[in-house]
């Protein structure tokens, strides 16, 4: 089978620093999520801290593209200069990631595989939870766990070097190693799963429920390769499960389109179940930058900061 190098995508001008081919060159993950997570938050023209509640946390110089709602002009009337009110998130919460490195997620047809795509969102979320405040927590598992860092104010260092660390090599499977993590954490706070979910949808809910049933508020985010979601491929060939190492002879023109079609399936069941479940739920492709991961994610704290 024949690997082909899928071209960057940009999305806008700048876009290339959240390209995920770009930040494969980065071989310093807190740098990378520095880069990533600044570059975003300038980007949306706002504090990182405003929407999350209201508490005050410091003024800072008006920049052109600042919300005026958010200026104090009691300030202003004493100083004759323009400050914007800051805000700091309404409470600190516990946000653990939950990172698949079962052997499929070594997949790749491009600069970057499923692992590395999750490893670079899973730093980035990291820090920028750090920013918030928040006490931050990594687990990663295959069909058990195989690294936990409960969640501190004090574990990123930690989190950054284990996801730089981590390997994909065994099967995988969902529902012995979060039971196992839901066990382990004692309060309640966000959980982020990442994983290419290479299970039936009734296997994934049920391995969920153990975290949701907690309390923990679950977002998902379900990574896959290009390749898995178009099958671009058109001649004959030997495909190997990742999983299993099993060889299959598969002949493209005759199952493409069926492919296609249960990979539609599968997704989209998921998301009526997830969304049924409360739990908001995601596709990322792996060659598109992390813009729409991060947007989710911040849309998704957004919700359950109000919620809390």
């Amino acid at each position: 089978m024949t690997q082909r190098v899928q071209p960057g995508f940009r999305s806008s001008k700048g876009a290339q620093f959240l390209d995920p081919v770009v930040l494969s060159r980065i071989d310093n993950l807190e740098l990378l999520a520095r880069t990533v997570v600044d570059g975003f938050l300038h980007g949306l023209h706002r504090s990182p801290h405003l929407g999350l509640s209201l508490d005050f946390a410091e003024h800072r110089a008006y920049m052109p593209g600042d919300d005026i709602r958010r200026m104090d002009w009691r300030l202003f009337a004493r100083t004759d200069r323009f400050f914007i009110k800051l805000f700091e998130a309404e409470t600190s919460a516990d946000f653990m990631v939950l990172l698949d490195v079962s052997r499929s997620m070594s997949f790749g047809t491009h600069h970057v595989s499923k692992l590395d795509y999750a490893r670079y969102l899973a730093a980035c979320l990291s820090f920028f939870s750090q920013k918030q405040r928040d006490r931050v927590g990594l687990a990663t598992f295959d069909h058990e766990v195989v690294k936990y860092i409960p969640p501190s104010t004090r574990h990123l260092e930690l989190i950054l070097y284990a996801l730089d660390q981590a390997e994909p090599g065994r099967p995988g499977d969902l529902t012995a190693p979060l039971r196992k993590i839901g066990e382990n954490l004692s309060h309640r706070g966000i959980v982020l799963l990442i994983s290419d979910f290479y299970e039936g949808p009734d296997v994934v809910l049920e391995a969920c429920k153990h975290l949701r049933y907690r309390g923990h508020e679950l977002i998902v985010f379900h990574v896959l390769d290009p390749a898995e979601m178009d099958f671009p491929f058109e001649d004959a060939s030997s495909f190997r499960d990742l999983e299993s190492g099993q060889m299959i002879p598969v002949v493209p023109d005759d199952l493409a389109e069926e492919y296609r079609t249960l990979v539609r399936d599968h997704t989209a069941e998921l998301e009526s179940r997830f969304t049924a479940a409360q739990i908001d739920y995601a596709v990322l492709n792996t060659a598109k930058p992390l813009d729409f991961a991060l947007f989710q994610y911040m849309s998704s704290r957004e919700r359950l900061s109000r919620v809390r």
